[in-house]
């Protein structure tokens, strides 16, 4: 095989080793096998210093690491810049098996690498990476609040407290006040119902046989300590989402750009320039955007035969919000992605009608950041209208819909009222 690198290294990372193989040329009018060396290194700042010396001294230009957990990233941090990285997955290199050493692996790394057969994997630039870790951290703080609200849930229904079957939100501002004189001793259940606010004062009388319950001193106490750690994260999700929102106002046309695809709100379409950047022509078309997000169906047909259709594991941050739109988008009028969603959901259930809309949102957003990238002009999202799939068929469903009166006993004259 050609050799594309002559100086290259392969690094096998672990918590605390760094194994390396550097290879190099046997030397000058030298025939044969190049010369291997491997070295093992700590993960301490200084040792990866003393490696990135090493590779320079060398004279290498290329580097190969795998993904493994986070483990990757103080190395990337290091090297970045001073050498051509390739981020790998582990999935695509695997060992010849029963040869499994950390030499083995960097050494195989390294030969892979020196013949061109690694793929890299997509790696954005460190502003990028920085604002990933921002709306990767406000969404686990989002979903530990989810939690929290949840555990709140439990210990009212344990004190036949049933103020969840009232407010569809219990920690809500009219919500909040009622909890807060619950845990101040307050048992005047009509005081308790009078703080409701805005339209949940329409339903005070059924507040006051909800707040009528058993609450006892340890119940009071857990609660108290619940909605102290729920305000905490309303505190840190809302410096969270001001960090977000500073760091992404020099691309604030491409968040609006993103905000009229129905479903997609403010938080979506920050994690999606998180997630995915704003060049677009980083993936080919958008199939390869939506094949690398895993959530397109799975290729797996050996014999003529199709076998699992299965979604391949993409981003699961990038995933979620993708579902979560999905389902917003699901719940709005008069549009083509809730009219697609109802159109799956019908025949092949609820969960792969929620992917394919996702799949679609991916699509359009693809579409919508190319076009301004390349144009430099604000668009915006064209709506295809609910009845689309009606009039991209008039005549098949036309057809459908008289063989079912037919079938039920009538006869069927079909005049169009509008030129077809």
């Amino acid at each position: 095989m050609d050799v594309l690198y002559e100086r290259c290294c392969g690094l096998d990372v672990h918590k605390k080793t760094v194994v390396a193989c550097l290879v190099t040329p046997a030397g000058p009018g030298a025939e044969g096998a190049p010369k291997k060396r491997v070295r093992s290194f700590g993960t301490m700042t200084d040792d990866l210093l003393a490696l990135a010396d090493w590779l320079h001294a060398a004279g290498c230009t290329h580097v190969a690491l795998e993904a493994t957990g986070v483990y990757w990233k103080p190395l990337y941090n290091l090297l970045e810049g001073d050498f051509e990285l390739l981020l790998v997955n582990p999935q695509h290199v695997k060992q010849v098996p029963g040869r499994k050493t950390d030499a083995k692996d960097c050494e195989w790394l390294a030969d892979l690498l020196r013949h061109g057969l690694l793929r890299g994997s997509f790696v954005p630039d460190r502003p990028q990476r920085e604002l990933r870790e921002l709306t990767r951290y406000r969404t686990t703080l989002v979903r530990e609040r989810s939690a929290e609200v949840n555990r709140l849930q439990k210990t009212l229904e344990g004190a036949n407290v049933k103020l969840a079957a009232v407010a569809s939100n219990v920690v809500g501002a009219s919500g909040r006040a009622m909890l807060a004189a619950l845990v101040a001793g307050e048992t005047d259940t009509e005081a308790m119902a009078q703080l409701a606010k805005g339209r949940l004062r329409e339903k005070r009388a059924d507040l006051q046989r909800a707040l009528a319950g058993r609450m006892d001193a340890h119940q009071r106490f857990l609660l108290a300590q619940q909605l102290a750690h729920v305000e905490f994260l309303n505190g840190q999700i809302d410096r969270l989402s001001k960090e977000i929102a500073s760091r992404l106002e020099p691309v604030e046309p491409a968040l609006e750009v993103l905000q009229t695809i129905p479903g997609v709100g403010e938080r979506t379409a920050q994690i999606l320039v998180a997630e995915l950047g704003t060049d677009m022509e980083r993936f080919p078309t958008a199939h390869h955007l939506a094949s690398w997000a895993g959530v397109c169906p799975g290729n797996n047909e050996s014999a003529g035969r199709r076998k699992s259709g299965r979604t391949r594991r993409g981003s699961p941050w990038l995933r979620a919000a993708l579902l979560e739109s999905a389902h917003a988008a699901a719940h709005t009028k008069s549009t083509y992605l809730a009219a697609q969603y109802r159109r799956l959901a019908a025949r092949r259930g609820k969960k792969r009608a929620a992917v394919a809309v996702a799949h679609t949102i991916l699509v359009i957003a693809h579409h919508l950041l190319r076009l301004l990238n390349r144009a430099g002009e604000l668009g915006s999202y064209r709506e295809l209208g609910a009845d689309f799939f009606d009039r991209r068929d008039r005549q098949g469903l036309q057809r459908r819909l008289t063989r079912r009166l037919e079938r039920l006993g009538f006869t069927v004259t079909v005049a169009s009222t509008v030129p077809v």
